[in-house]
């Protein structure tokens, strides 16, 4: 593993661009907010897929004789479909948050995904005994993050920007964290042998596809836009803003980084994502500032997440190093 002192100076760079383009999403999603929330996030999955697919491509060329046989195996399908249906769930609902609540509680709550995964450890270490319980720093970060989420909650109701705080909204960002620990898994189990780029591809390509579907069920005026709306000239623009900035130099520039520094760094970096994320809707969009008790209650909720972070990271190293199963 790369420490910190022997990261090119261009690595860390790449993570402050990444961090940047990854906390632009949400400011960027609520500018067409005149699309239906699920056909919104499939155009942006769609996109993603078309900008991944050479890429897809040469990796399969250059590691399909090695490794072109696992992808026949029914459990790599499996996983595959899982993180594309996790995929699926996440965007739906966490694009849908943002046209229901502020930018900054939904990006507060869609980035609690660490504290869910210490509910999830707790339950399944007493079902499993070869998974580990949460330790006691990870769980006090849990209390300390609900505790800070449960104060920003108090301002339901507060206007920010053209947008009012709702429980509903926070609740439709906070199930986007719970899907998105579903991808994570599926990932962490895949990418174990599967290149980046051939993980990456089939995954995002059925989270759009299942997409389609839904939004045509649920909601009624997709018909109007299209399935490939996003290539007329009003929103072409802003679906490549989303697949360039926030896919790829945010999502793909997050995994380069995570070949030259220790994942520790690049988690910890992207718990500022609300923070980030609403200082560009602030400056850029005029999204509105948060209320007081956003203020108060956000920066506990970060605190808990960073807690839970590094706390993570230690046990896994200590594991690690003693040989005990830490997947969960």
């Amino acid at each position: 593993m790369s420490t910190i002192r022997g990261t090119p100076a261009w690595v860390w760079l790449l993570l402050i661009a990444a961090v940047f383009g990854v906390s632009s999403a949400g400011a960027l999603f609520q500018q067409v907010d005149d699309v239906p929330p699920l056909l919104r996030a499939s155009w942006r999955l769609q996109l993603t897929s078309l900008i991944l697919a050479p890429m897809a491509m040469v990796q399969w060329i250059v590691y399909r004789d090695k490794i072109g046989h696992r992808f026949a195996e029914r459990e790599t399908l499996i996983w595959i479909l899982a993180g594309g249906c996790f995929l699926a769930l996440h965007f739906g609902a966490w694009v849908a948050s943002l046209d229901q609540t502020s930018l900054t509680h939904s990006l507060l709550f869609v980035t609690a995904h660490p504290l869910i995964i210490v509910v999830g450890m707790a339950l399944v270490a007493k079902l499993l005994r070869n998974y580990r319980s949460p330790s006691k720093l990870e769980i006090i970060g849990a209390c300390i993050g609900f505790t800070g989420a449960a104060l920003a909650l108090i301002d339901y109701g507060d206007q920010q920007g053209d947008r009012t705080v709702t429980i509903w909204g926070d609740f439709l960002a906070f199930l986007g964290a719970v899907f998105v620990v579903g991808y994570i898994v599926s990932g962490r189990i895949l990418r174990k042998w599967m290149p980046i780029f051939l993980y990456a591809f089939p995954v995002t390509l059925i989270g759009a596809v299942l997409l389609i579907p839904a939004s045509l069920a649920l909601e009624s005026e997709s018909s109007d836009f299209g399935v490939f709306g996003w290539i007329q000239a009003d929103y072409l623009h802003w679906f490549l803003a989303l697949a360039l900035i926030a896919g790829l130099l945010g999502h793909t520039g997050l995994n380069t980084c995570l070949r030259y520094m220790p994942p520790l760094v690049v988690s910890t970096s992207v718990t500022l994502e609300p923070i980030i994320g609403s200082l560009i809707g602030h400056i850029i969009f005029d999204t509105g500032l948060p209320g007081f008790w956003t203020w108060l209650g956000g920066p506990i909720l970060i605190i808990g997440i960073i807690l839970v972070v590094i706390s993570s990271s230690e046990e896994h190293t200590n594991n690690e190093t003693r040989g005990v199963v830490t997947e969960h």
